[in-house]
């Protein structure tokens, strides 16, 4: 054997690495409806929060003419206006029952 091939015998001869294959560049989704990408749900939540907080905020500052007197309480609007949100949605659910037609309503 000659000395270079004695030298190298007991070692471990490291392969250069392989090119990787270049990827494409990965598209963008493309979404139906606007609020089918997340990001947009997100950022109306977040606006809708910005609005609420707001004009809860405002309440401070702005003189109200009021007919009742529970109107003129803080926050009266806000909290009302959450109320009568619960309220018409366990309406919904109930008036459902009444109205609802079977499963096989058209194949008849």
């Amino acid at each position: 054997m000659t000395e270079k091939k004695k030298k190298t015998a007991g070692k471990k001869v490291k392969k250069a690495p392989a090119k990787a294959a270049k990827k494409a560049p990965a598209k963008p989704e493309v979404y139906a409806h606007v609020f089918d990408n997340p990001k947009n749900v997100k950022r109306v939540i977040y606006a809708l929060f910005v609005i609420c907080t707001t004009t809860l905020v405002l309440d401070f500052f702005i003189v109200r003419y009021v007919d009742h007197p529970w109107e003129g309480m803080f926050g009266f609007y806000a909290v009302y206006g959450f109320i009568m949100c619960v309220f018409l949605v366990l309406a919904a659910k109930e008036m459902r029952k009444l109205v609802m037609r079977k499963e096989d309503y058209y194949d008849d």
